[in-house]
């Protein structure tokens, strides 16, 4: 069971006039009360739980359904946002100069635009980066969904694609000033390996073979090749 599902229960329990909450370390104490609600943690205005999201999209019945993350260098200095489509396992990523909103969203929109019609619903962790969710999802004409608080597993796509990127761009690792051609490389060599999830077709071909789009032809994409 997970420690927040607990703690989650001692505050129902609380506000019932139950007594399990004195048996907290911290109980009288403001410090890190954790059986305070997650939710309401995000400071993310508009966020919509992941509950909300449609079968079709939980299922992988289609091809436009994408998970969000970012990946942060050494000492906080540079980021690479990432965005992985769930039915095809294709994988994009771009460099930024840091955490900042603002950079997330024009770097998310820069990559999917040109694949704007193969883009239903976008999936993200609740970091404040995300905080422009609303101006992606209007530019790209989709809808946002957020994982729930400490529930990783429910991005579990997107964090398996960012254990693989680290072999290229580990935590000791700085990512200020990383070049975009260096990104799209790697990005590169992860969808061109056979997944057996795919029958062992690779992510690109998979993603060709239900959209007839190849991604490495397409202009925006022209540094992957």
């Amino acid at each position: 069971m997970h420690h927040e599902t607990i703690y989650q229960y001692i505050l129902a329990d609380k506000k019932n006039g139950g007594e399990l909450y004195t048996h907290l370390r911290h109980q009288q104490k403001t410090y890190r009360k954790r059986y305070g609600s997650a939710h309401n943690r995000t400071g993310i205005k508009n966020r919509v739980d992941i509950d909300e999201r449609p079968e079709v999209a939980n299922t992988r019945m289609r091809v436009g359904d994408w998970e969000m993350d970012t990946i942060i260098g050494k000492n906080h200095k540079g980021a690479i946002v990432t965005m992985d489509e769930r039915k095809t396992k294709l994988r994009l990523a771009y460099p930024l100069p840091g955490k900042k909103a603002q950079y997330v969203q024009e770097a998310i929109v820069k990559l999917l635009n040109p694949l704007k019609n193969w883009v239903k619903t976008t999936t993200y962790d609740n970091g404040k980066e995300f905080a422009y969710h609303a101006e992606i999802s209007k530019k790209l004409d989709c809808n946002a969904y957020f994982a729930k608080p400490y529930h990783s597993w429910e991005r579990g796509q997107n964090e398996n694609a960012n254990g693989l990127l680290r072999q290229y761009f580990p935590k000791s690792m700085e990512l200020i000033d990383i070049p975009v051609s260096a990104v799209f490389a790697a990005v590169d060599k992860l969808n061109n390996r056979p997944r057996k999830c795919l029958g062992f077709r690779t992510p690109y071909e998979a993603f060709e073979n239900l959209t007839g789009i190849n991604i490495k032809k397409l202009k925006s994409y022209a540094l992957m090749t």
